[in-house]
């Protein structure tokens, strides 16, 4: 029986997507072979590659100009390749929203002049501050932002305007709204969101900031002269989780791309937010403005009802609707593959929860 999965990641996937590699998977296109199982230089599995950084490119409009490579290790591994390849002249700006973003910041400070320039921690990340040009520092070889704070439910509804390029962990919220792409000069991702399993990362990265002979250490594995030089297959890429990723795109440009995709994904969070403001029973913290499209989370009137309602959804097919430890209470994670049926059964829980513990 499938159930609604709400988790913040690995997060549900489309069942479309799941029915096509059950069908793949024994024999992926009569080669007898599971692409699990396939040498990342065979012919099937380089159209896979091929076809996954074609159709990425067309979904989010990527300029020409951008190399799109497909790594591992997740945005984490991201935080230290960012400064390790970027920090050129050895200064670099942070924004500080969310416990990604600060584990960014904390992964780059040891490798030169890098500073928080805003933060919105004093509110426990209740909304990402202003963003004046003025409070960039001039010189810099970049400024880093998280679009989408997975555990605290923000967003950037806004780009600050940056005479640096900008650099963007998009992890929780790519491919579910427009993104100009050009605005950016790297935007990164793990996959376990919104675009597939767990074990491929998305760097999409301006080719004039590749550079091969940087001013510092850097592990070959880690340069992204490396890897652009080899189209993302230095090594064994994670073929599987690409494989299943493309199915994905696939799935994505069928239900009309990502303009579709953002207005499905605002009518969902619509919906649950409506619920939420016009409920006195729970409460979403979050500054209305900077709400995001993706993680909602929420709180009922004291901790014990919280963990209440974590057990009896979970018995109702609804589940992962834990918070996070830092925030407690609730977060429903509604990624693309959140069917609008989920956000509606969840609803219905919480009306039927909310009579019946009033």
């Amino acid at each position: 029986m499938r159930v609604y999965n709400f988790s913040a990641g690995p997060s549900m996937l489309f069942e479309d997507v799941l029915k096509e590699v059950q069908a793949d998977m024994l024999s992926y296109k009569g080669s007898g072979l599971c692409v699990a199982e396939m040498s990342h230089r065979s012919k099937d599995y380089m159209e896979i590659h091929s076809e996954f950084i074609s159709l990425l490119r067309e979904l989010m409009e990527i300029p020409e100009g951008y190399d799109v490579l497909l790594l591992q290790g997740g945005a984490s591994q991201q935080f230290d390749a960012i400064p390790l390849n970027l920090l050129k002249n050895g200064k670099a700006d942070y924004v500080i929203t969310g416990h990604w973003s600060e584990r960014a910041f904390s992964q780059a400070a040891p490798l030169g002049d890098v500073a928080a320039v805003a933060s919105s921690k004093e509110s426990v990340f209740t909304y990402v501050p202003e963003l004046p040009s003025s409070i960039f520092r001039g010189g810099t070889d970049y400024v880093h932002i998280t679009t989408n704070n997975t555990i605290y439910g923000t967003r950037y509804t806004s780009l600050p305007d940056t005479e640096s390029p900008l650099v963007a962990d998009a992890s929780s919220n790519i491919l579910s709204e427009k993104t100009d792409v050009s605005k950016f000069g790297v935007i990164y991702a793990g996959a376990q969101k919104n675009i597939g399993p767990a074990g491929l990362t998305v760097v999409i990265i301006k080719k004039s900031l590749i550079c091969k002979d940087l001013p510092r250490y850097c592990p070959k594995m880690l340069k992204y002269s490396t890897q652009a030089e080899a189209d993302s297959l230095f090594n064994t890429p994670p073929c599987m989780a690409i494989y299943m990723s493309l199915l994905t795109l696939r799935h994505l440009k069928k239900l009309g791309g990502i303009g579709a995709v953002q207005k499905i994904n605002e009518e969902k969070a619509g919906l649950l937010y409506d619920f939420i403001d016009n409920s006195a029973f729970y409460k979403n913290n979050v500054n209305k403005k900077d709400r995001s499209l993706m993680n909602v989370p929420f709180l009922s009137p004291n901790g014990d009802l919280d963990k209440k309602f974590i057990k009896e959804s979970a018995a109702a097919g609804l589940l992962t609707l834990a918070g996070h430890k830092t925030v407690g209470g609730m977060r429903a994670s509604i990624y693309n593959a959140m069917p609008i049926e989920g956000v509606k059964a969840l609803i219905g829980f919480m009306k039927k929860f909310e009579i019946e513990n009033k």
